[in-house]
Parts: structure tokens; sequence; C-alpha cells
């Protein structure tokens, strides 16, 4: 199927937000979004559908709205039932979580790498990030991040 990829600007008060988007934004997630802008530009659009309902980019608004921003770079996916749009709006979030790893000796490369060329870690959301990953761990999958301590060894329950 071949998409239009378009992208245009839209008035970022007029951009309407996914009243049952599943995913939450910390404060602090939007603070490190806003950076990420201010630093490169706002290089991921924001997916919206024709009424201007977003569809993917809920934390780049809120960034937007922090930067005082006007205006939202967007792509308008109009080829989308109602269907599809509740399920993209999940599985945009979603895939990028899954099946997904770091490698941690390239990541190592490329955070020391950064650091010597004086660009924040922290700015980037990776202050701290390999502190507790012990030098020998060669790849880390997504879901062995945060605050997961436990794992049920019946269900997989994680805690």
């Amino acid at each position: 199927m071949k998409v239009d990829l378009t992208i245009t600007t839209r008035k970022t008060a007029d951009l309407i937000p996914y009243a049952r988007n599943a995913k939450t934004h910390s404060p602090e997630q939007v603070a490190k979004i806003a950076g990420s802008i201010r630093e490169f530009g706002f290089c991921n659009p924001v997916l919206i559908d024709s009424e201007n309902g977003i569809i993917a980019g809920h934390g780049r608004l809120l960034a937007a709205g922090l930067l005082e921003l006007e205006e939202c770079p967007c792509i308008v996916l109009g080829h989308l039932s109602e269907t599809q749009k509740k399920a993209y709006i999940l599985a945009d979030n979603r895939l990028a979580e899954v099946g997904s790893a770091w490698d941690i000796e390239m990541l190592r490369n490329e955070l020391d790498d950064l650091a010597t060329e004086n660009i924040s870690l922290d700015d980037i959301g990776f202050a701290g990030f390999l502190d507790d990953i012990p030098q020998e761990n060669k790849t880390i999958n997504e879901g062995e991040l945060g605050e997961t301590k436990h794992e049920c060894p019946s269900c997989g329950h994680k805690w």
C-alpha cells in the first residue's frame, strides 16, 4: 500500500490528543523530548488523522507545548479506518519495546564517543543508564530495564 507521507504543519493548539491514549508521559520524559527537539530540531513529525486527532506523537505534542511552539510538523494518515487508528496507536508504542535489545558494548562505545564531544547523556536519556549493567553483559532486552527486580518462574509476572 502506498501511503502519502507528506509533512505538513499544523498549529499546536489545533492538535487533538487521543482521549483513550494508554501510553503515559512523565514530566521528566516530556522535558527530555523537548531537549531533543531543541538540540536536533523537530525531526519526528506527529502522526494525525484528517481531523487533527493525534495517532502518534502525544509526547512530542506535550514537548512542543513546553517549548511554546506554535506549530508542529505532522503527517496526515487519512487512509486508516477508526479500528486501524486504535490499533496503530497501541502498536506504535508497543512495537518499539517488544523484541528489541541493546548491544551493550556498542552502546558503551557510542555513549563514550558522544561524551567526548560534549553531548549531554542526560539530554538524550542515557545518564546513568549503564551504571547497573555489569561490564560483561553483551546485550540487554528492553524488558530487563526499569524497576523489574523479580520474575515469577511459573507465570512470568515481573515486579
